[in-house]
Formats: C-alpha cells, structure tokens, sequence
C-alpha cells in the first residue's frame, strides 16, 4: 500500500489515496499504523476516497481504531494532498470535501504549484448546554462549555479552573501570566477522566486554554481517541467560539498550539467559523499490509 504522510500544525496522519488503494478494515489498519515504535507513528489514518457529492470524501480513524466525524488539520491535509497529487484542476483555488460531519469548502494558498496554506469553512459551531458547566472529574469540579464543531469538545478557561487544575500542575506557577502553568500542566488524568466522563457519551475532546489577550490565546488539547495532540483545528474553533460566546474574545483570534498556530475568524453575519493554517507532506513510502 502506497501512503503519504502529512502534518498540519504537528497534527499528523498517514494519508491513503484510495481513488487507487483498497481497504478492507481501516480501523485495525489505523490501530497498526498509528503506533509510533511498531508502526509509521501518527494520530491516525485518513483515508481520501471518491465522493459523488464532493472532490473528496475525508474518512478518518483515530490511533485507537474510532472513527472520527471531522479533523480541522487533517481536512487541510486533504485538500492540500488532492491539488498537489492532481485531483482536481491546478487551476482550481478551492475545492469541497465531504466528511462525517457534512460538506466542508476549503481555499488554499499556491506556491511552487504546491498548495500550503489552507483556509476551511468549519461550518456553524454549537454550544452543547449552558455557557458554563461543571463536571466531577478525580473528586475535583471542572467548569467547561461544551462546543460541537463537528466533534464534541470541552472547553476548559484555566482562569476558571486554577484551584482544581492544581491537582494536575507539576509546579507552584500560578501568576496572572498562565502560560508556564499551561505549558507544565499534566493534562493526561483530566482529560481522560472528561473523555470517559458520564457527561460525554461518546467521549470527548478537551482544550486546555489560557488567555494572552482578546486577539490572542493558547492551547493543549486531549483528544478521544488518541491522547495528547500538537494540534486539534476542531477544538481551537470550539476554543475561540466558546471565548467569544462569553464575551472573551474578539471575531478573529490567533492560537497557539503545541505544533503551531492557527487563526480562527467568526463571521457574525453567517455564524460560521473560518480556520488557516499550515499543511505539510512529510514524506511518502510503501507498506505491506
């Protein structure tokens, strides 16, 4: 089997052109692959196969074999991979690709005939329950809002949440400046406890966020299915919303996140949410499966 790797703010898959390959059981395949010591190594396996109503259709499997609905940066991946491997037109500057969580338009940026930066309409965001909730999570209550971006998340404001995220903080740093506390914060407990939380059914990503400014944020995010992320384009859209929704943050915020930045914009007008950033083939190769 022919696969492509790629990475969108450190955020990385194996890639599978399956316009050309078959897969029998992706998700066993997913589970294989992923392993980063007897494996490729990645977040997990997206497959790009044919759509009768898109350029594309992005099926995605987590490191652990779930399926997942929508993946912000694997989406630019996809889009990046179907111009750059000739899927569409060079002519074209945008394409349309269907997922789990519907029809996503996305635009990109050309240089060198290869597509880089990628710009995706991430659709209308919801919120999940009330601004602010609460959840008993390792005998401590965490608040959170709940967002679904096309994946469910929980987004957790450090300013919120300093006395229980003591419990999970390997230092005593708790300035008015909350970057070195989220940089040292052991978010492994919290967020698999808030994954296999009674509150979140299907599990659940959670973002650990602080505030810089209100043009400005940073982020550590726990994915479902896969742990620790560098990057999670769902969850900063559901960050930044949720920041907006409690009058936070400004319509255009720029995200720091482990792998990288993203910048998510929020269109008053329509509701929806816009991300760009960054897609990056990291190298192709064969593997017997």
């Amino acid at each position: 089997m022919r696969f492509t790797k790629m990475q969108g703010c450190g955020n990385d898959y194996i890639y599978v052109n399956c316009f050309e390959e078959k897969i029998d059981d992706p998700s066993a395949l997913a589970v294989r692959l992923s392993d980063r010591h007897y494996g490729i190594g990645s977040d997990g396996l997206i497959l790009i196969e044919p759509s009768e109503k898109a350029d594309a259709y992005m099926h995605m499997f987590n490191a652990d074999g779930s399926e997942g609905r929508m993946c912000g940066n694997g989406i630019r991946c996809v889009a990046k991979y179907i111009y750059d491997h000739a899927l569409i037109h060079p002519d074209r500057r945008h394409a349309v690709i269907d997922t789990l969580s519907g029809l996503k338009e996305v635009r990109f940026a050309v240089c060198d005939k290869k597509a880089t930066s990628v710009t995706v309409d991430m659709g209308i965001p919801h919120l999940t329950g009330s601004h602010a909730e609460t959840v008993f999570i390792c005998g401590k209550a965490v608040r959170f809002i709940g967002v679904d971006t096309g994946n469910p998340h929980a987004v957790v404001f450090l300013e919120d949440n300093i006395v229980p995220l003591k419990l999970f903080a390997k230092g005593e740093d708790t300035s008015a400046d909350l970057r070195p506390y989220l940089a040292d914060l052991d978010i492994e407990e919290p967020g698999t406890a808030m994954e296999q939380s009674e509150r979140f059914p299907d599990g659940v990503n959670t973002e650990f966020i602080c505030f810089v400014s209100r043009k400005e944020i940073c982020m550590r995010v726990w994915e479902r299915g896969s742990g620790e992320t560098f990057a999670c384009g769902t969850g900063a859209t559901a960050s930044v919303y949720a920041g907006i929704m409690t009058g936070r943050l400004e319509n255009e915020v720029l995200v720091h996140l482990k792998g990288g930045d993203l910048v998510i914009r929020y269109d008053e007008q329509t509701g929806k949410c816009y991300m760009t950033g960054p897609a990056e083939e990291v190298f192709t190769g064969d593997i017997r499966i």
